[in-house]
């Protein structure tokens, strides 16, 4: 039997085309070998730190390293490369000062800023001039600074007004937290927040709203509260108000009470004292003097003026005179009392 004529013929592929075509595709097909990959270190990076971009699964024997800023690899964009055999490095037009590129593949960068977030690409190039690239990104969260309170109302009127109190400034990446007096914040119709929590808004303000109020801003890498702020709540002091003063407030005022009722007592008493210390000193006085009176008196009655002393020592001396001349007897009492009268009338 004859084989088939031409149709037939067209269902066989001569060997040399399959050999053919299996030898193309495997030079066009690459091996299946892990592929590098980046990894950040440390994973959450705050401004002013220092990150590696660490390189691992890098095929073995490499001839070099490339590193671009940003998705695509292109000569404007390079970072640094590297050339293994050589052991030489060369700095691309992006290149900050603050990049080191080791022979491992990783990249260092120093103090980094927010600017340094996006994303880096890695080129391997092996020694077959076959290429390898990775993309990894890198995110720098900033160190937060401590939050302000602002109020849109400094002095808001009871009753009347309503507080807008907004926390520091805005930043990616952060939540916020609110407290008043120490405490989270109550569940109440007139307090709300922000979809984002960073402002909180107070309706028709009371003066039990005064707070303190606190924020907190919290992002990966830091957390900073606010310092304590609190509302100046205007209001009309009425009756019914008076009875709403706290127990401090009360126990202060019976305290400054009694002090000065203490004080009128003390200055009081200390005038009396001096009253009755100047009447007695007054009265010893009055005695002293009555007292030298009396004995100036009776001194000048026993002691006579000087002229009395001489007129007196005169009549001693004549009375002496007359005891001379009378040698037969004393003189009788009645001699005696006779000069004494005379002395007297003297």
């Amino acid at each position: 039997m004859e084989p088939p004529s031409g149709p037939a013929s067209r269902r066989h592929v001569p060997w040399s085309r399959l050999l053919l075509a299996v030898s193309l595709l495997t030079f066009w097909t690459p091996p299946t070998t892990a592929q590098p990959t980046i990894e950040t270190v440390p994973p959450l990076a705050a401004e002013g730190s220092d990150v590696l971009l660490l390189v691992r699964n890098v095929s073995e024997n490499p001839l070099g390293y490339g590193w671009y800023r940003g998705e695509r690899v292109e000569n404007t964009q390079l970072i640094a490369s590297y050339r293994v055999d050589t052991n030489a490095t060369t700095n691309g037009p992006v290149y900050s000062r603050r990049e080191t590129l080791y022979p491992n593949g990783t990249l260092l960068i120093r103090n980094v800023t927010q600017k340094d977030t996006g994303s880096y690409t890695l080129l391997v190039t092996k020694k077959d001039l076959q290429t390898e690239r990775q993309t990894g990104h890198l995110h720098i969260h900033p160190v937060l600074s401590t939050p302000v309170i602002i109020s849109n109302n400094s002095n808001p009127r009871e009753h009347e007004d309503t507080v807008v109190l907004t926390c520091g400034a805005e930043t990616q990446n952060t939540s916020y937290m609110w407290w008043i007096n120490n405490q989270s914040l109550p569940n109440s119709t007139r307090l709300e927040l922000s979809e984002d929590k960073r402002t909180l808004t107070v309706f028709n303000v009371t003066r039990n709203d005064t707070g303190p109020y606190v924020c907190e801003a919290r992002n990966p890498v830091s957390v900073s509260r606010s310092d304590p702020f609190t509302l100046n709540v205007v209001y009309q002091l009425t009756p019914e108000s008076s009875s709403d003063l706290s127990v401090g407030a009360i126990v202060g005022i019976v305290i400054g009470a009694v002090a000065g009722v203490a004080l009128i007592a003390a200055l009081g008493y200390f005038v009396y004292t001096k009253t009755i210390s100047g009447a007695s000193d007054q009265r010893d006085l009055t005695e002293h003097k009555s007292s030298d009176h009396n004995h100036s008196q009776g001194y000048s009655d026993s002691l006579p003026a000087k002229v009395d002393e001489v007129e007196y020592s005169s009549l001693n001396f004549n009375a002496q005179e007359l005891k001379n001349k009378a040698t037969s007897a004393s003189p009788s009492p009645k001699d005696t009392e006779t000069i004494y009268s005379e002395v007297k009338k003297q």
